[in-house]
């Protein structure tokens, strides 16, 4: 196509009703029919980027391998698409505001008053537009966070206005994702809140195309007609999301509905190729109807909140189909296992993952979970600081060094066998400041990790400050842990692994953040696999 087509999500009644399973659910079905679709996320609030917000606020921290730190969204739409986004997939607030104070500090505006309209508005618009005009795709898709009504999110919404008059109707859909709550009582689904959150949108200045009802129950004939009428869509534009098995059901589910038809319709994109969805069944199929089960002690500081690993557990899911095997993951708190004996709940597991973090809080618990597993043989994968934990475990219980810890948690440790990077002794803002992104990894002859990869060079992304101390690494070798993975630059540790242990790996890197539908991740492939064939033989 010439010029690419905009398709813009917006949430209405409450948050966290999916805009980014919609989004990446209708780019998939998109992509399907042959057509170079791309999803960029929005997000209303004020932080530059969500690298220095906590879990328990906004979920994990998603990172691109051209190191941005992005909203959690930004996974799904790779996991679904499996291809890569960047930092102009993710759009904040505060990097807005910061690239218009910038530009009027340089004189750019010289003798204007800078204002949210046009100023703010015209920079939401080309960034809007900028991987339309860059990447030459043929439909970009932008999902705007919070909900319509929000008075964070009115710039947004003004600046979709504007562009939908600028670019032509033809041009630019806007996808309208309401809630469809069903009261017991009175046995019915009710149309009341979405017709406010419709009209919240037209005192906007804008009307929603398309209405995607997320509900509990299925749409009556009559109800779509109701909503066609009071929210002034077309009947075939009122499209049912009904509550899933997986979110993996979703694009099939919008298929069935006919979402990416009404969407090529409003927008004169030519229904030249019948999707083809043939592997996404078969995962999904193989997904369903597992051979055998495992169950993973997944031990972290976040576990309440599910969207702090969820690359992680979605990385499982991939991996489970991969194996034909389902993972039945178990959260366990680490510090809850500085506070009671937990070896007995650890021992009913067929593999423990100790998942990345920051910071004291729980450490002593994940150390002696991994005392556990290492010698008991349960086979081990950490990530990050479990990869660091691991090593500090091991040159306490091992090396015999009691006092071995990491600057991290103790900067006047005598025995620092995690250290602060070199180039981050001098950093001071925390925000963006990590070793951030994709970086290569030379893997040892002969190792698991070889077999795993079936290469010896891979880039993998990173998101840390500390890492393993090379002085102390003779003494890990000789006693039996080797490092598998070196950066060939910085001769950076970037994995370890125990040899004469059942399946023992832990790495600097992030695994999860590469994992897709299409490509699951071959180091959760491995330990899936390792977790199944220890289940089997405990039987």
């Amino acid at each position: 196509m010439p010029n690419p087509k905009y398709v813009f999500v917006t949430g209405g009644v409450t948050s966290s009703l999916g805009k980014g399973i919609i989004s990446a659910s209708l780019a998939k079905l998109l992509q399907a029919r042959g057509l170079s679709t791309t999803i960029q996320k929005f997000d209303p609030y004020i932080n530059v980027d969500p690298g220095t917000l906590n879990p328990y606020e906004h979920g994990e921290c998603y990172v691109t391998e051209d190191g941005a730190e992005t909203d959690l969204d930004l996974g799904h739409y790779e996991r679904f698409l499996n291809v890569k986004t960047s930092q102009a997939n993710n759009v904040t607030t505060g990097r807005i505001y910061q690239s218009v104070i910038e530009k009027e500090r340089r004189g750019d505006f010289l003798g204007k008053t800078v204002q949210v309209i046009p100023h703010i508005t015209n920079e939401i618009k080309e960034r809007m537009q900028l991987l339309g005009k860059t990447k030459n795709h043929d439909v970009v898709i932008t999902e705007i966070g919070g909900t319509v009504g929000d008075i964070e999110s009115l710039p947004y919404i003004e600046a979709v206005r504007q562009l939908r008059w600028e670019l032509g109707r033809e041009n630019c859909v806007v996808i309208h994702l309401t809630l469809l709550p069903f009261l017991s009582a009175a046995k019915e689904l009710k149309t009341k809140p979405t017709q406010h959150s419709v009209k919240t949108l037209m005192e906007s200045g804008i009307n929603a195309d398309v209405l995607v009802c997320r509900t509990e129950h299925n749409l009556s004939d009559d109800l779509r007609e109701k909503l066609a009428l009071f929210c002034n869509v077309e009947r075939e534009a009122v499209i049912q999301s009904i509550d899933a098995e997986t979110i993996y059901d979703v694009p099939l589910m919008m298929y069935e509905e006919g979402l990416d038809r009404v969407v090529m319709k409003r927008l004169k994109i030519t229904e030249e190729i019948k999707p083809d969805l043939t592997n996404w069944r078969s995962f999904l199929q193989k997904h369903k109807n597992p051979k055998s089960s495992v169950t993973i002690g997944l031990i972290g500081k976040y576990v309440e909140l599910q969207d702090s690993y969820k690359s992680i557990l979605e990385s499982f899911v991939h991996a489970g189909a991969a194996n034909e095997v389902e993972v039945n993951v178990v959260p366990i708190h680490s510090s809850e296992i500085e506070l009671k004996d937990v070896q007995e709940d650890i021992a009913k597991l067929d593999g423990v993952l100790v998942a990345p973090g920051f910071g004291e809080r729980g450490m002593e618990g994940k150390i002696n979970a991994i005392t556990y597993v290492r010698e008991n043989n349960i086979p081990f994968f950490g990530i990050c600081l479990g990869m660091q934990m691991a090593v500090i475990e091991y040159a306490r219980n091992v090396l015999h060094i009691s006092d071995a810890n990491s600057v991290e948690m103790d900067v006047d440790t005598p025995n620092p066998v995690i250290s602060l990077m070199e180039e981050q002794k001098d950093v001071v803002q925390k925000g963006g400041t990590m070793r951030l992104g994709a970086w290569k990894c030379a893997i040892e002859k002969g190792t698991l990790l070889e077999k795993l990869y079936g290469s010896n060079l891979i880039d993998e992304r990173h998101r840390h400050r500390y890492e393993f101390n090379d002085a102390y690494y003779d003494q890990f070798k000789t006693n039996g842990l080797i490092a598998s993975g070196v950066n060939p630059e910085t001769k950076l540790v970037e994995a370890i692994e125990l040899p004469s242990h059942r399946w023992f790996v832990g790495v600097q890197y992030h695994p999860e953040y590469s994992s897709t539908v299409a490509n699951p991740h071959p180091l959760f492939v491995g330990f899936v696999k390792a977790c199944n064939l220890f289940a089997q033989s405990k039987k």
